[in-house]
């Protein structure tokens, strides 16, 4: 299992609907409002890169609101 972050830059005012919006989409285990440079936090896991590169792209990126992210996948050191 491959368990990333993915930091949410959003539209003004869309922080609230854009988390909640990424909270209900499968492999998101959870979706929080931040402050600072993103607006959002997320914890997405996936069974592979390839998986988790389709979570983003395919439907993280395709909530209406959402400007820019940046995955951090987790590694283990």
């Amino acid at each position: 299992m491959v368990h990333a972050y993915v930091l949410i830059q959003t539209e003004v005012g869309k922080a609230a609907a854009v988390a909640a919006a990424v909270r209900a989409v499968p492999g998101v285990t959870e979706a929080e409002d931040v402050t600072g440079p993103y607006d959002v936090i997320v914890r997405a896991e996936a069974e592979t890169v390839d998986d988790l590169g389709k979570l983003v792209v395919a439907r993280i990126q395709s909530v209406e609101g959402i400007t820019r992210t940046l995955t951090c996948p987790v590694v283990h050191l």
